[in-house]
């Protein structure tokens, strides 16, 4: 599916890969300005500070706050949304909300981007068809916040990224035990596991809740978020 968003200080746009090719954008494909708050007197580790949204077609519509977001959609070909911070770290992020699927596939993950190398990375806390963007290789498993995880690796090649057209690799932690509700994923627990696979990140880029949809996806998100 394609996974993609912008940053309002004029950081380009990124896609993460998982549709059929058919269903894929074009790298120039135009991205929704998101909206944008900062108040330099807040923590970056406390407040939400990056809103993705991203979609190519159907009907998405998304409304962020101050302190999460919600989205309602139908007919969606592939879409990103989520609220977030500007710079990723091994924060705790706790969420309490709602995801309803009615079709397609539809996915809630802690997602984000690291550069040198460059890496996409998912933690998958809820997806409609069980193995959401889950693909490539299956490398091993960690248990975090309850329940075990299946890891996954898979190279994008020549696929859009917050760099341009690159090739880089996705890492998805894909959690057994779905929860569409409320929880706290401990994101340290998973980039842990994965640098002993030999899966590293790099610099963090942003870091965000989110829910994504394609293959004429349909539903319904509704989150707050904070991060610890």
């Amino acid at each position: 599916m394609v996974a993609f968003s912008t940053l309002a200080l004029g950081l380009a746009a990124a896609t993460g890969i998982f549709a059929a090719p058919a269903a894929e954008p074009a790298a120039e494909a135009a991205f929704d300005a998101p909206d944008f708050e900062f108040s330099s007197a807040k923590s970056l580790d406390r407040r939400q500070d990056y809103n993705q949204n991203y979609k190519t077609s159907g009907n998405v519509n998304f409304s962020p706050t101050n302190n999460g977001y919600s989205v309602q959609f139908s007919g969606a070909g592939d879409f990103v949304v989520g609220k977030g911070w500007k710079t990723g770290t091994t924060r705790n992020i706790n969420f309490s909300g709602s995801t309803t699927a009615s079709s397609g596939t539809v996915l809630v993950s802690v997602y984000g981007w690291t550069t040198n190398p460059l890496v996409e990375y998912y933690v998958q806390e809820y997806t409609s068809n069980g193995a959401g963007s889950a693909q490539g290789q299956k490398v091993g498993s960690v248990t975090c916040d309850g329940s075990v995880y299946d890891i996954w690796k898979h190279q994008q090649v020549n696929q859009p990224s917050i760099q341009g057209t690159s090739t880089f690799w996705q890492y998805i932690s894909n959690r057994q035990t779905k929860r569409p509700g409320s929880g706290t994923v401990t994101t340290s627990c998973h980039f842990d596991a994965w640098k002993k696979l030999g899966l590293n990140l790099g610099t963090h880029n942003y870091q965000t809740l989110s829910t994504e949809g394609w293959g004429n996806a349909g539903g319904s998100s509704q989150y707050t978020v904070s991060g610890s």
